[in-house]
């Protein structure tokens, strides 16, 4: 096993989609635009709720709507993220054995702070999740590595020995550039297909199997992988 684990938080803790597509539909509807099909909105969301809304609303960032269409999704979705969200079978008995084992857990999702918080706590409290991070205006989001490294440092830990856990080609680049392996799950927003087409190496059908896969070492097909502490601040540099 690992000693950390760094989760992704919607379609891969929780079952999310229903609440975020009602609450998208919503807001389209009440701005007088077409709604959205569950499995459209199953396809715009990964990279956080504005860019999920910048995507479902006809001509995007540059509808002059788009402002007052997003802030009515946020409104409802924080009245209703617990309609129908609730955790994917195995996922408590999963992160109670991770507590037992003394494993050192975080949350880091591209949903906005204040739900992020709200879901990790309802669902899995400070026990289970004692760290939970989501979009805020002084942290860059996922992909990039920013949030993974704020967690590690809640943490009063590193990346050695931790592994990130998602559902998504967001969260494949997540893991590579915060340099720790990726453990990629099959229940959640994207199909094997596509996780595989963008680079996913450790596949799991079911969360007992993430208590199972081994810790990976110093191996070539990871080595190539992994970044530097350097490497990261490199980056962080070149993208603002």
């Amino acid at each position: 096993m690992y000693d950390t684990y760094i989760f992704d938080l919607d379609g891969t803790l929780l079952s999310t989609l229903n609440d975020l597509a009602a609450s998208c539909n919503y807001a389209l509807a009440n701005n007088g635009m077409p709604q959205r099909t569950l499995d459209e909105v199953r396809q715009f969301v990964g990279n956080g709720v504005k860019k999920l809304m910048e995507r479902a609303i006809p001509n995007g960032l540059n509808n002059p709507l788009f402002d007052k269409t997003y802030q009515d999704f946020r409104q409802h979705y924080m009245k209703h993220n617990l309609d129908t969200t609730c955790p994917y079978d195995g996922v408590m008995e999963m992160l109670k054995e991770l507590h037992k084992h003394g494993k050192k857990v975080a949350v880091v999702s591209n949903k906005f702070y204040a739900a992020t918080q709200e879901l990790c706590q309802h669902f899995f409290g400070n026990e289970l999740v004692p760290v939970a991070i989501g979009e805020r205006e002084d942290i860059r989001k996922k992909p990039a590595p920013d949030t993974v490294i704020e967690a590690l440092r809640q943490l009063n830990t590193t990346a050695e020995g931790a592994v990130y856990i998602g559902d998504s080609d967001v969260d494949i680049d997540t893991a590579r550039n915060s340099g720790m392996p990726c453990i990629s799950v099959l229940w959640g927003f994207r199909n094997k297909d596509f996780l595989l087409q963008h680079g996913a190496t450790t596949l799991v059908e079911k969360p007992e199997e993430i208590l199972k896969v081994k810790k990976v070492k110093k191996v070539k097909e990871y080595k190539s992988k992994r970044i530097s502490t350097l490497q990261i601040i490199l980056q962080q540099l070149l993208c603002r």
